[in-house]
Parts: structure tokens; sequence; C-alpha cells
């Protein structure tokens, strides 16, 4: 039996602040693995060219503790709560956007969000964060916090497909997104694509199929094929590391499903650049 642990805020702010830095200075492993992959298999001299630089751009930004991205994103955080801890010392959101305001000043972040989307007034420190809770047994904290550049953000679509669409709209879709996106969201790109659940679930799902590690495929081997099977189709484009061409367009490209409604067939592309940024801690 687990008894009530009590966190407080105060570390989770210190965590937050942490977790901002390291995952705008850090490309995670099994991207710049993937990285190093695609450069040995690269045969177009431009792209070979493009993927040495950003393999490079990597190395400094962990040496030199600066920013691989001058776009640090919005922070968005996932937070999995255990039902038997207790925050103490404060209120957990307000903590986690005080974690947010820590990090992107001490770790010279750009702060790119504004406080209404019409009158575009800039917040000054990156808060709020887009925050998901979800609550799961145990008595510890997850955090994973994924800052999230607007140049690939605004390539991600969604759409409410019928049923009668079935996988070969499925398909069509997500090739169609990744296609009309192009060079903008600085391929080579990681894709993540929700499928089911509601409108709102469908690319919340898309989203967090970004944190999973790209050498890692759905554990369901339908869908570990579906992965598979689009991503090479996706590479045969030919739109290449920042849109100057070759095999290299995107490097993963993963798939989360949740149950739906006997009406509905939902699917969202969230489109992220090479480096898909994100760093997590337990507490």
């Amino acid at each position: 039996m687990l008894l009530v642990r009590e966190i407080y805020v105060s570390d989770i702010i210190k965590a937050v602040r942490n977790l901002c830095i390291d995952a705008n200075y850090y490309l995670a492993r099994d991207i710049k693995n993937k990285l190093e992959q695609s450069l040995e298999e690269e045969t177009w001299p431009i792209a070979k060219d493009v993927l040495e630089k950003l393999l490079e751009n990597a190395q400094i930004a962990e040496l030199e503790n600066v920013p691989m991205c001058q776009d640090t994103g919005m922070a968005c955080v996932f937070v999995s709560i255990g039902q038997d801890v207790h925050i103490v010392g404060g209120f957990l959101e307000e903590a986690i956007n005080q974690g947010v305001r820590q990090g992107y000043k001490d770790g010279y972040l750009r702060k790119s969000v504004v406080k209404d989307p019409l009158d575009r007034v800039n917040t000054g420190d990156n808060t709020p964060a887009v925050i998901y809770y979800e609550i799961v047994p145990g008595n510890k904290l997850k955090i994973i916090l994924a800052p999230k550049g607007f140049g690939s953000e605004n390539m991600s679509k969604i759409k409410m497909l019928k049923p009668s669409d079935g996988i070969d709209g499925v398909k069509k879709f997500i090739l169609d997104t990744v296609k009309e996106a192009g060079p903008n969201p600085c391929p080579p790109t990681i894709i993540g694509v929700g499928l089911g659940g509601t409108f709102d679930k469908v690319a919340v799902l898309a989203k967090k199929a970004l944190l999973r590690p790209i050498n890692k495929n759905n554990e369901n081997p339908f869908y570990a094929d579906l992965e598979k099977e689009l991503l090479e189709k996706i590479n045969e484009f030919g739109i290449g590391p920042q849109g100057f061409g070759g095999k290299t367009t995107s490097l993963g490209i993963n798939i989360e499903v949740y149950p739906t409604h006997i009406a509905g067939l939902p699917v969202a592309v969230n489109v992220s650049c090479h480096a898909t940024r994100h760093a997590e801690i337990i507490i």
C-alpha cells in the first residue's frame, strides 16, 4: 500500500526550469543517431552537407550551452500525477509556469508567446505554458517538457474523416499534409500522428506521438508496419533536408491511436522539425 507523498512546488519549479533549458540545448540521442545514420545513407551532396551542418549545430549547442534553434518554442508540458501525490506549498499550475518563466530567462531562450492571438502583445516570459494533466497510479510526478516551434507547428493539420474513408483516406491525409508542408517545417521532419478519439483528443495524441523515441515503433504490429510504410513513402518525396532534395525528408513517424465513435475517423498530423525537443523528469 502506497502512502501519500508530498512534493513541494519549489522542487517542481526547479525541475521545470531545468527542463526548459535542457530541451532547448541538447539534442535527444535517438534523433542524433538517426541523423548520423541518414548522413551515411544519403547520396545527394547538398543533402549530406545539410545533415552535417545540423549535427555540427547540435554539437555547438551542447558544448557552448546555447539553444540549438532561435525559435525556442511554446512550452508544452505533459504532467503525469500519481494519485497518491500531494502538492505542497502552492498551486501546481502556477509552479509549472514559474519554472517556464525562470527557465526561459536563465537559459536566454527567446520569449515567443503573445497574450492574445489577435492583439499580439508578448507576455515577456514565454508563459503561459500549454499543460496536459493525467492522473496515474503511484506516488510520483512525471513531467515532460516539449518546446514546440511554430515553423513546424503551422504545418500541422487535423481532419474528421468518415469511417468509409478507411486506411486509404488516413494514408492520403498524412502524406498530403507532409508533401504540402514541403521545406517549411525545416526538414528532416518527425511526424506525430493521432488516430481516433474526438476532435480535441486526436490532436493531443498527435502531439504525444512526438514524445516517443523514433527508434521505437508502435507496439501494435499493424501500426508499426504502417509507420514504416508511410516513412518510406514520405522519403520518396525527395523534399530532403531543408528542402534541398535527397533521401531524408523525415527521420521518423510515430502513430498513436485511441478508441473512437462509430460515426467518426479523426486523424491529426503534428509536424515537427528534426530537433523535436523534449526532456523529462520523474520526481
